[in-house]
This record gives structure tokens, C-alpha cells and sequence, in this order.
């Protein structure tokens, strides 16, 4: 076996428990990716409501990853606290009742104050979920963190199916909100009892817990992602040793995850608008959009596991990156409602595994307190949700949506380049 070829963990027969609680974790990813898109379609009527331009409403929208921001390297206290578990369930339903306040807002200031608010709660629900799925990760010794957030996949694309309906029949947008949160609010209630119990090493194989023998298989890890591969374990490993490329590897990684974040906030706050605006389709056309680039994203995402095993994660996000350029590029250049849509479709897919690719690798690097590699990523990852928004919005005030979407080609060009941190952990 190469030591580009080092396979992610030895497969085991999971557990009842550890079954049960996968289908938990997933449930609470499930919600958390439908509760916010049942938002996002109805973002064309909120934009003609508040009456706005794309740069104000781009504004507002950056409430929600300032929220989140602000309140993501809070992520982390909040586990050690109260326990993943804890976190990530009643942290969705308190989510869920924020988010009718958006229905009342009566100034583009106050829709980004709610969004605010929402960012800032899903920020920690978000670090909370993934950080228990990692748990459950450990507990099946093989790769699962792709196929949750395929998971989160699939209930964006059903927030995005309920969005577009309820808009398609002019469903009061409070309405519609509540429904969402007495339905997903129940979801979280119910799959909280089945998550694991226990500090949250409590799954950690013996292996990783050895110091000297996570260090050496990190160090390898290190030195080949820094542009060494092969290179041998130090002889007396140390914190201080690795400390240097640790840190160039968590700035690589978050921006990686900032590159997913900045083409998912493109479908998800730019294609309706697109859509409608450009290319004049209707207001259930237009919520396609999310639509597309999510379910590609989740049939990317519950494939994933099993081609990342395969082929690595670097392999895989460079292909990723290039297939998500040449998509939108293709569908910016010959602009129609049916290019737009499978545009974004190509974006999801191409970026289905990113995110959870930088989390993983960020969680696994040696010399930090459990959980930090994987907040701090995070926290990266919600400052592509700041920007994106911010620049996309400006850059279509100035010279057009359709311009402005090019930050999705850029956004591959960039990870084809930085993929080089990611190590590839293919099978034998």
C-alpha cells in the first residue's frame, strides 16, 4: 500500500447503538438543512417586499453569517459543555423559532437582524451535529461523514421543494414557517434520544488516542500535504514540531470550506433571484434552482463515502473544482432557465464532498484539544458565508448577476489549487 493510498479506517460491524444513533445524527441533519431552505425560495418576495436593491439585499443577507461568525468559536464551549447531542438537537429547535420572526420584519435592517439571529444558532448546531457524526464515525471505523451531509442535502432540497410550493400557491409566509417549525422541531425532539451518550472522546480507538502513533501518521499525512510526500515521522515527535504546518494546513482548509460555502450560498441566495430577474421564469421556477444544485449535491454526498474511499479526497475535490468551473462557466456563457439549472446541478455535485472533507481532515490533525481543528474550520467556513453574499451582491450592482456568479468558477479554480492539503486515503 502506498502512503498515498492509506485507507481511512478499518471497517467494523457497527452496533445497534451505534445504527440508532446514525440514524439520529442524520435526522438532525436532515432538519437543520430544511428548516433554513424553506427560507431561501421565498427570498425573491422578501427582496420585492423590503424593496431593495441586490447589494442591500446582499447585505442582509450577510447577517446571517456575521451571526454565525460571531457565535461559531463559541461552538466548541458550548459541546464541552452540554455534550453534542444536547447542542445539536435543542439547538435546531430554537432555530426553528427564530425563523418566524422573518415573516415581520419591516425593514431590510431588521430581516438581516432575524438572519442574524438564525446564523448565530446554526453556527453552533452545525459544529454540534458534524462533531457528533464524527463520534458515530469512529463507532463504524469507515467513512459516513459524507452520506449526513447528504443527509443535510436532502432536507434542503425538501425545504427547498416546501419553499417553492408554498410560493407557487402564495402561501402566507408566516404560515408556511410555522408549519415548518412544528414539523421539524418534533423531528429533533424525537431523534435526541437515540444519540450516543458519554464525553465526546468516548469513541476514539486506542490507536488515536497513542500520541506517538496518531503523531506518526499524521506527521506522514503533513509532510505530503505540504508538498513532501513520503517524508518520515519525526524520530521525537512534539507539539511544537508540527505546529507550523498545522497552521498552514487549517488556513488551507478553511479556505477550501470557504470555497463551499461561497458556491452553496450562490444557489441557495443568488439562483432564485437569477432566475427570475435575468431570465424572467416564474417564482416556482425560479425556487429551482436550490433545488438542482442541492439534489446534485445529495446524490454527490451519499456516493461520496464510497468514491473518496476509492479514488481520496484530493483526487476527488480536484475533480470537484473543475467540474463546478466548467458547469457554471458553461451555463454563464449560454444563459437559459434550463443551462442556469444544470449550471448550479454541476456546481452541487462538484462540491458535494468539500466541506465535509476539510472538516474531517481538520478534525484529525494532531496537537490541538478535541473538537478545535474542526471549530476553527468551521468558523472559516461562515466567512465564505459572509462574503459571498457581500461580493456577489455588489459585484451584480455594478456589473450584473450574471457576472457576479462567476465567484462560483473562481471558487473551483481555487480548490483545484489548495486540494493539495487533503491527503488521499484510497483503498488498498
Amino acid at each position: 500500500m502506498s502512503a498515498a493510498a492509506v485507507p481511512l479506517t478499518t471497517p467494523g460491524t457497527p452496533t445497534r447503538q451505534a445504527r440508532r444513533a446514525r440514524a439520529a445524527v442524520a435526522a438532525l441533519f436532515l432538519t437543520n438543512g430544511a428548516v433554513f431552505f424553506n427560507i431561501v425560495p421565498r427570498y425573491p418576495q422578501i427582496k420585492a417586499d423590503l424593496g431593495v436593491g441586490n447589494a442591500v439585499f446582499g447585505t442582509a443577507l450577510a447577517g446571517y453569517s456575521i451571526g454565525a461568525l460571531l457565535a461559531g468559536l463559541l461552538a466548541g464551549t458550548a459541546i464541552r459543555r452540554f455534550g453534542s447531542a444536547r447542542v445539536a438537537a435543542f439547538g435546531i429547535v430554537v432555530t426553528t423559532i427564530m425563523t418566524l420572526a422573518v415573516p415581520f420584519v419591516p425593514h431590510w435592517v431588521a430581516f438581516g437582524g432575524a438572519l442574524f439571529a438564525v446564523g448565530a444558532l446554526d453556527a453552533i448546531v452545525d459544529v454540534a451535529q458534524n462533531a457528533h457524526g464524527l463520534r458515530v464515525q469512529r463507532l463504524y471505523r469507515r467513512s459516513i461523514l459524507n452520506s449526513l451531509h447528504g443527509v443535510w442535502s436532502i432536507g434542503a432540497v425538501l425545504g427547498g421543494l416546501m419553499g417553492s410550493a408554498a410560493a407557487g400557491l402564495r402561501l402566507p409566509l408566516a404560515v408556511h414557517l410555522v408549519i415548518s417549525a412544528a414539523l421539524f422541531s418534533a423531528v429533533a425532539v424525537a431523534a435526541y434520544r437515540f444519540l450516543l451518550p458519554g464525553p465526546e472522546d468516548a469513541e476514539r480507538s486506542a490507536e488515536v488516542r497513542d500520541p506517538a502513533t496518531a503523531h506518526d501518521l499524521t506527521a506522514q499525512d503533513l509532510a505530503a500535504a505540504d508538498g513532501h510526500p513520503g517524508a518520515p515521522p519525526a524520530l521525537h515527535p512534539r507539539r511544537r514540531a508540527f505546529a507550523a504546518p498545522a497552521v498552514r494546513m487549517l488556513a488551507a482548509l478553511g479556505v477550501l470550506a470557504a470555497c463551499g460555502a461561497l458556491v452553496e450560498d450562490a444557489g441557495a441566495s443568488w439562483g432564485a433571484i437569477y432566475l427570475s430577474g435575468d431570465l424572467r421564469a416564474d417564482a416556482a421556477t425560479a425556487g429551482l434552482a436550490v433545488v438542482a444544485f442541492q439534489v446534485a449535491m445529495t446524490l454527490g454526498r451519499l456516493s461520496g463515502d464510497r468514491v473518496v474511499d476509492r479514488f481520496g479526497q484530493r483526487t476527488v475535490a480536484r475533480a470537484g473544482g473543475v467540474l463546478a468551473a466548467a458547469g457554471m462557466g458553461a451555463a454563464l456563457a449560454l444563459p437559459s432557465v434550463a443551462t442556469t439549472l444544470a449550471g448550479f446541478a454541476l456546481a452541487g455535485l462538484g462540491f458535494a464532498t468539500m466541506v465535509p472533507a476539510a472538516m474531517h481532515t481538520a478534525d484529525e490533525l494532531p496537537g490541538l484539544p478535541s473538537g478545535t481543528g474542526l471549530t476553527i474550520v468551521s468558523w472559516l467556513l461562515r466567512g465564505g458565508f459572509l462574503l459571498s453574499p457581500l461580493l456577489v451582491g455588489l459585484v451584480a450592482d455594478l456589473a450584473g448577476l450574471r457576472v457576479g456568479l462567476l465567484s462560483v468558477v473562481l471558487a473551483g479554480a481555487v480548490t483545484f489549487v489548495l486540494a493539495r492539503v487533503l491527503v488521499n486515503r484510497a483503498s488498498a
